[in-house]
């Protein structure tokens, strides 16, 4: 391992080699280091959780010049890792990847995604969707690393990420298009358009994408439309409606190592919609949300396991909906208090399709109610040297009854440039309608999974915030796993797994000058139990210089102990971006980027080696 970091770092300390489009390249991951409140789209300022929370920011998602947020967000997120099987497209089904961890709790639906503050998820299956998190539609993300179920509910064990999207903010027409080419037949293209007048702003965006994978099969596209209106009454008042549509189509031929290639094919139609009216006062905030979320997939799953095709095909329709109802207020002096009222209505439907007859084959129809209301409050003290948060919320379910989640913690600043932080915080996830009444081994009466967290966090700032260095040590204890029990010789789910994770996360930034900056992080994680895609060490730097009209920027990312469902993984990739920014009335863009520029060889889903060096190039204009 000594030899591994060793070769990390000195690929960090290589010549600068390149860069990206954007504005201003220091301006990377935020450590909230402030207790006051911020705005949140739609929901209550993630601020108040006494927990890490992490601000992705809009240069940060345009610098990287990648379409899919996954990635960016795992070199920001120090104990965050995200399963990948090939070039693009991440597909649902067996084989699939996009699974998102933090902190070693994760897979398929532990970790919640929202946008602008609504709960994103396959209705049937409960997992996230992670083709459709694209970087086109989004401003900044709010990453929460520990229990966000007080202000988001079910889901949101292992963390939360809320993805706020673009609006129109300079008065009058503008906009941006971006076209790339590159490794295997890659095609992304993307643009969109912005106009503000007075109080009325709307925005329109679009982006296609398409690749043929580093192996045969693997080809994947993806088409996304976005669009938004929201219109100012007065100073304090908002009301506004935005709308998405994804759809995309991944194909996958099984592990590498298969006589017969899987043929396996998965489509998936999104679409999500909301109303909202927000208010904004000196010492009040907040607002009310009702959102439309649904989905549809087709999926082939290719080969049985005799290598014969399967005579079906299968079908869901699932959907999501609800309202959310919050308000923030300042009570008195130093004083925060956020009150809330959740409502979901969620689930689906799915069949089978015989391919000779078209003969339809039931397989489930279900849906689960929830309705929540939530409190927490901040209070400081002597002009913020300590400052004490609490929360509470209690859901009920129409499938498993009541949940009570509690979380409190405190903040000490002995002096200005320094923060002790201390917080507990519990987060629990309900059983999802796979586990609860589609095929053996389901079971109706399960319960949600409960965990708790602990976590103490210790940060500095030195020369005016230019310099920022944290570290932060966690526990976690899960109880109520679901697992599947051979009862009576027939295998079913049941309330009772149980795992504890541990670990240390240390992050540091550096803006040397204006013009350079630095930024690393590195988790390690451990627990006793055997988890597939959560590193037990994870590393990553990246350097930054902008002189002139030029960007450059080069990062690396060094992962080991990775266990696949078979292997064990270790391996190190460097990646570099370069653009030249023409000094115009309207500014014109000319970038290029390498990814895994030394060829390394390493697969994160067993039977799926990731591609080796790969190459994009294209044009950006903004107007």
């Amino acid at each position: 391992m000594h030899n591994k970091i060793t070769l990390f770092f000195a690929m960090m300390s290589a010549p600068v080699l390149a860069g990206a489009t954007g504005t201003n390249l220091a301006d990377t991951t935020r450590i909230l280091d402030e207790v006051t409140v911020v705005e949140s789209a739609a929901k209550a300022p993630v601020p108040l959780l006494p927990l890490d929370v992490r601000i992705i920011n809009n240069s940060t998602i345009e610098n990287s010049t990648a379409t899919n947020l996954l990635p960016v967000l795992q070199n920001r997120v120090p104990g965050m890792f995200v399963t990948a099987r090939s070039l693009a497209g991440y597909g649902v089904s067996g084989g699939a990847a996009g699974s998102v961890s933090i902190r070693g709790v994760g897979g398929g639906n532990k970790v919640l995604f929202l946008i602008d503050g609504q709960p994103q998820w396959a209705g049937i299956f409960g997992h996230s969707l992670p083709d459709t998190y694209v970087t086109n539609d989004v401003q900044r993300v709010e990453v929460v690393s520990g229990p966000s179920s007080l202000l988001y509910g079910s889901g949101a064990m292992g963390g939360s990420v809320n993805l706020i999207t673009r609006r129109a903010e300079a008065d009058g027409v503008n906009g941006k298009i971006r076209l790339a080419g590159g490794s295997f037949g890659t095609v992304k293209a993307g643009g969109r358009i912005g106009y503000k007048k007075g109080g009325l702003r709307a925005l329109a965006a679009a982006s296609y994408e398409r690749s043929d994978g580093n192996r045969a099969g693997l080809g994947y596209w993806l088409a996304n439309q976005y669009a938004s209106m929201s219109y100012d009454f007065n100073p304090h008042w908002e009301i506004g409606v935005n709308g998405m549509v994804t759809e995309t189509r991944a194909d996958n031929p099984g592990e590498e190592f298969r006589t017969l290639p899987l043929n396996m094919w998965a489509k998936q139609l999104r679409t999500t919609a909301s109303l909202f009216v927000k208010n904004r006062y000196s010492r009040a905030s907040g607002g009310l949300q009702a959102y439309y979320n649904w989905g549809k997939h087709d999926i082939d799953d290719g080969l049985d396991s005799h290598n014969a095709p399967r005579t079906f095909l299968f079908h869901s329709k699932d959907f999501n909906m609800g309202a959310t109802l919050y308000q923030a207020l300042k009570l008195w002096r130093e004083n925060d208090l956020s009150l809330g009222i959740d409502f979901k209505h969620w689930g689906g439907k799915a069949h089978n399709t015989d391919k000779t007859s078209s003969e339809e084959s039931p397989i489930v129809d279900k849906h689960v109610n929830e309705v929540a209301a939530y409190a927490m409050m901040q209070q400081a003290f002597c002009d913020n040297f300590l400052s004490f948060n609490g929360g509470i919320r209690f859901e009920h379910s129409s499938q498993f009854g009541n949940q009570w989640v509690p979380q409190a913690g405190f903040i000490l600043r002995p002096i200005r440039s320094h923060r002790i932080k201390f917080s507990y915080g519990r987060g629990f996830r309900s059983p999802n309608i796979r586990e609860l009444y589609m095929y053996p081994p389901h079971n109706p009466d399960l319960k949600p999974e409960l965990m708790d967290n602990y976590e103490v966090e210790l940060r500095q700032w030195l020369l005016g915030s230019r310099m920022n260095f944290g570290v932060a040590f966690y526990y976690i204890k899960g109880e109520n796993m679901i697992q599947q029990v051979r009862i009576d010789g027939r295998q079913r789910n049941v309330n009772t797994g149980k795992f504890y994770n541990r670990g240390v996360e240390i992050d540091f930034s550096y803006e040397i000058t204006p013009q350079l900056s630095f930024t690393a992080n590195y988790a390690y994680f451990y627990t006793e139990t055997e988890i597939v895609g959560a590193p037990k060490n994870k590393l990553f730097g990246e350097i930054s210089y902008t002189p002139g009209h030029w960007q450059f920027s080069v990062d690396a990312m060094g992962v080991w102990d990775l266990r696949t469902e078979k292997t064990t993984e270790s391996y190190g990739l460097l990646n570099a971006r370069v653009a030249y920014t023409f000094p115009l009335a309207t500014p014109l863009t000319l970038f290029a980027k390498g990814e895994n520029i030394t060829a390394a060889r390493y697969q994160i889903n067993y039977g799926f080696p990731m591609p080796k060096a790969t190459f994009m190039a294209g044009i950006e204009w903004k107007f």
